[in-house]
């Protein structure tokens, strides 16, 4: 197993200094064959070349603009919807929760006129890349921000929930998105509206190439009732512990629901319940999520996985799509 190292200030530009470009100014820690693990919730994975976690979205920026051309990039939040595998990953990951964690409501207000031609007072609430959605939702509702409520389902950060609108009882996080900061490989920063991206259910793609990742975002959000909204937070919060498992690492909701149907009443149909390889196995509280029993390996995960699409094709005949992302190298 490669050696896990960490890097002072110094140390980082003096290694950077290796490569064609310079890395000038950085305050963050570069982190040398760290183990992916420990970054996502199903708690397996190899190791990464490079972990960068930045000091702020400026520190984020001078990272991206020192990095060499080619070098490939991953921006990870609580890697909840994420799995490495165990050969790990050849690059270099920038660890943004935590990191990037800016929340305010803004000064600004914007008025929302809706089909019956009256209108409604909003506020944009700003969040940065690595702010878990939950605490989005928390914040707004202590600002008498209503809307946001779902986020409190999601287990990830607000770059994940942007990266692929997720989304849960019955909201997406792009209905509410007004606006999103993003970053590209030189560092430059750019607002962009929703007009520049395709969206769909749990797919967002920029409408012209372009490499560029999640910084930020700001949620247009009506004033409303914050205590009612604090009791719909903890109703939604409850139903989510009587029905996952989160008592063992997962990765949330494994498959997209099929239009019409639901992943995990096709995964239960087709009696995969409690299905095991290695340390892997379908959970008996939720059909669509896949725990870590202890000791699980990535390539477990991924096994189980396709064992699950393969079987609910033949005897459903539905192909489920993989709502989690699988990278990095086999053994």
């Amino acid at each position: 197993m490669r050696a896990v190292a960490r890097l002072s200030s110094w140390e980082i530009e003096a290694y950077m200094t290796q490569d064609p470009q310079t890395f000038t100014g950085l305050r963050g820690e570069l982190r040398m064959n760290e183990a992916m693990s420990r970054h996502v919730s199903w708690r397996a994975g190899g190791l990464v070349d490079r972990a960068y976690v930045p000091a702020d979205l400026d520190d984020l920026a001078a990272f991206m603009r020192g990095l060499p051309n080619g070098e490939a990039v991953y921006l990870v939040g609580l890697g909840s919807n994420l799995l490495v595998r165990d050969g790990g990953l050849r690059g270099t990951v920038v660890l943004m929760h935590g990191a990037l964690k800016r929340l305010r409501v803004e000064q600004r207000k914007s008025v929302l006129i809706d089909v019956t031609g009256d209108s409604e007072e909003t506020s944009l609430v700003y969040a940065e890349a690595g702010v878990a959605s939950p605490k989005v939702a928390r914040f707004a509702a202590n600002h008498n921000l209503v809307g946001a409520e779902f986020l409190a389902g999601i287990p990830g950060t607000i770059g994940g929930a942007l990266a692929m609108n997720a989304g849960c009882y019955g909201a997406e996080t792009w209905q509410f998105v007004a606006q999103v900061l993003t970053v590209d490989r030189s560092g430059r920063l750019h607002e962009r509206t929703k007009a520049e991206f395709d969206i769909g259910y749990r797919h967002v793609a920029p409408n012209s190439p372009r490499e560029e990742w999640f910084a930020a975002a700001w949620f247009r959000l009506p004033k409303g009732d914050g205590e009612a909204s604090r009791a719909r937070i903890k109703e939604l919060l409850a139903r989510r512990i009587a029905s996952q498992p989160l008592n063992m690492p997962n990765a949330g909701s494994v498959f997209r629901n099929p239009p019409g149907d639901y992943a995990a009443r096709l995964i239960e149909a087709s009696g995969l319940k409690r299905l095991r390889i290695g340390g892997a196995e379908v959970s008996a509280k939720h059909a669509n999520f896949i725990v870590n029993t202890g000791g699980a390996t990535a390539a477990d995960i991924e096994s189980l996985i396709e064992k699950v699409r393969e079987t609910v094709l033949v005897k459903q005949g539905v192909a489920l799509i993989p709502e989690v992302r699988i990278i990095g190298d086999k053994v």
